[in-house]
């Protein structure tokens, strides 16, 4: 029992009108593990990345024999980057047979419902003029096909990565792309585009988390803490 106070509902509605809530399993342990272990590899590779971009001349003060600070970052950001890689390749599989909130036609707006939704999110989220509108009990049609396009960066990244990688290594999964290092036009190019998508995560992590609290705040339904135990609130009389 409660009284919704989200901002997609006017307020004589929300004070008049007390709503029943259920509980809805949104999330299940594979795609919260996912996102949990993603989120790490993540910020240690854009910490470890942009070292590696731009050093810290401070640690130079020592002489080499004392130190290893360099190596050990690289280090860190090849086994993130395996982690990521197959991270992300768990949850492609789990685009497939997850349920109805994890698979990959949520993130697609095909139906004109969805393409609606788009124009009212951006209108309440961006804009910030418009406080009404369905709330989608999953990702919404934005975060949806946001998360795609992410996806496809993530993609991009991997293979920018493993093709500067395959230079200094023999190992079978780097030398697949070595490749793409002509084809770019050498790995000044494929340098240039890694370091720009380290940008694009960054920008993405913190419009993100942003709009994680905001959701949360202005909904009521636990979109933080559905992410820890896969539970959201929604309301029991709303239009399917």
């Amino acid at each position: 029992m409660g009284v919704d106070i989200g901002a997609h509902d006017t307020l004589p509605e929300a004070s008049e009108h007390p709503v029943e809530y259920r509980r809805v399993y949104v999330w299940e342990l594979p795609v919260r593990v996912y996102h949990w272990i993603n989120a790490v590899a993540l910020v240690t590779l854009c910490i470890t990345g942009y070292l590696i971009g731009a050093p810290i001349r401070a640690f130079y003060a020592a002489e080499a024999y004392q130190q290893y600070w360099f190596g050990w970052v690289r280090f860190i950001h090849f086994f993130a980057a395996f982690v990521y890689l197959f991270n992300f390749a768990a949850r492609i599989y789990w685009g497939f047979v997850g349920n109805k909130y994890a698979k990959w036609r949520s993130f697609f707006p095909l139906k004109p419902s969805q393409r609606q939704e788009m124009v009212d999110v951006f209108k309440a989220d961006v804009l910030q003029v418009k406080l009404h509108g369905p709330i989608s009990t999953g990702h919404n049609s934005v975060a949806g096909f946001i998360y795609f396009l992410t996806f496809l960066a993530f993609v991009a990244q991997s293979i920018t990565g493993f093709a500067l990688y395959s230079s200094m290594s023999t190992s079978w999964l780097p030398r697949m792309f070595v490749w793409i290092v002509p084809l770019m036009g050498g790995e000044f190019g494929v340098r240039f585009w890694h370091h720009l998508f380290l940008w694009f995560f960054v920008s993405f992590i913190i419009v993100h988390v942003y709009l994680a609290f905001y959701h949360d705040y202005i909904e009521g339904r636990g979109t933080i803490s559905s992410i820890v135990g896969g539970w959201k609130f929604e309301r029991e009389n709303r239009d399917k």
